[in-house]
């Protein structure tokens, strides 16, 4: 069966996607063979290319898998690591690399390579972020921090400290208190683009938001002392508001942000979208590991704190319509203007 849009998958397959495979296959007709999306050899002529949704598909089109790439080992990997995302979920203590790959039939190389690629975190690093959310939740949810920790699975709370250190600048109890104990500087600066609200802790950045005021930085952060900039963060504002006037162009603001597992698994997934490019939500779960989470990707995409800075506004629709955007569609269309995109009405 055809994909719904040719014009996509040809795309995917020029820029060797690794988040379409899976998704369909490409016929070679003039070699007779079937590849990923992803297959390093080089791109054939697009009038010797079909679609398929699946090596099923191809086979039955008279067509072989690619040796290079392997195709029909996509579904395999795929296999393994749902599996082992579902052991890791439940372990206790940290997973032990060779005894997944050994369950999956795969070297402990190629195995923490296939799910890291499908997942973005290696197996340790997954099982400590759903450690540190699951904490982070039962806090949330009434009891104290100590407990939450203990809950799930620290031994003692400066591990779930230690664990958080260099990820964010607010402490574990400030995160899930309101950012009680942290002081947080804001500005409200003109742009192109209207009145832009900035505000950062002492480790950077936590908020970027067109047209809020001081009042929505309470509510968001109710148990925060509040101050006007000053000094030096004075000064990180204008970076920021660099950042809003040239979306594409590089900079080295730092963030002080804080998110489930997954939601910064989304984040850090946006950061990797090139300025001039765009990504579809559909993408954005595939890339993560989660591709049917088409939905909650688009959820953790709109719980991005920090405008721009993450740029969320490079991700759309599949059909190349802009989507929805929490500031509205006419700054995230003039956002993806000023990187050199046009999006569909």
């Amino acid at each position: 069966m055809e994909p719904i849009d040719p014009d996509l998958t040809w795309a995917a397959v020029l820029q060797r996607d690794r988040a379409w495979d899976g998704r369909f296959v490409t016929g070679v007709l003039s070699t007779g063979i079937y590849c990923r999306p992803s297959c390093a050899a080089r791109h054939p002529a697009r009038a010797n290319v079909r679609f398929f949704a699946d090596g099923l598909a191809a086979r039955a089109a008279g067509l072989r898998p690619c040796k290079r790439c392997r195709p029909d080992d996509v579904a395999r990997d795929e296999a393994a690591v749902a599996r082992a995302l579902e052991r890791v979920a439940q372990a206790e203590a940290p997973p032990v690399l060779a005894e997944l790959a050994s369950s999956a039939g795969y070297s402990p190389g190629h195995f923490q390579r296939i799910f890291t690629r499908a997942v973005g975190l290696s197996p340790g690093a997954y099982w400590r972020a759903l450690r540190r959310e699951r904490a982070g939740q039962a806090a949330i949810s009434g009891g104290t921090v100590t407990d939450a920790v203990y809950a799930a699975g620290y031994g003692a709370p400066s591990r779930f400290y230690d664990d958080l250190g260099g990820r964010m600048g607010m402490s574990a109890s400030a995160w899930v208190d309101g950012g009680r104990g942290v002081t947080i500087h804001y500005a409200i600066a003109d742009s192109t683009l209207g009145p832009v609200l900035i505000a950062g802790t002492a480790e950077g950045v936590c908020r970027v938001a067109f047209g809020e005021d001081a009042g929505a930085l309470r509510r968001r952060f109710p148990k925060a002392e509040i101050v006007p900039a000053a000094g030096a963060f004075a000064e990180l504002v204008q970076q920021v508001v660099a950042a809003v006037e040239a979306p594409g162009a590089p900079h080295a603001i730092p963030l002080d942000v804080r998110g489930t597992a997954f939601q910064e698994r989304v984040w850090e997934e946006l950061r990797r979208i090139p300025p001039g490019e765009t990504r579809s939500y559909a993408q954005i779960a595939a890339a993560v590991g989660r591709p049917t989470a088409v939905r909650a990707a688009g959820s953790a995409n709109g719980a991005n704190s920090v405008a721009v800075l993450i740029p969320c506004h490079r991700v759309v629709r599949s059909d190349g319509t802009a989507g929805g955007y929490a500031y509205g569609l006419d700054i995230k269309r003039e956002l993806l203007r000023r990187e050199g995109v046009a999006t569909r009405r």
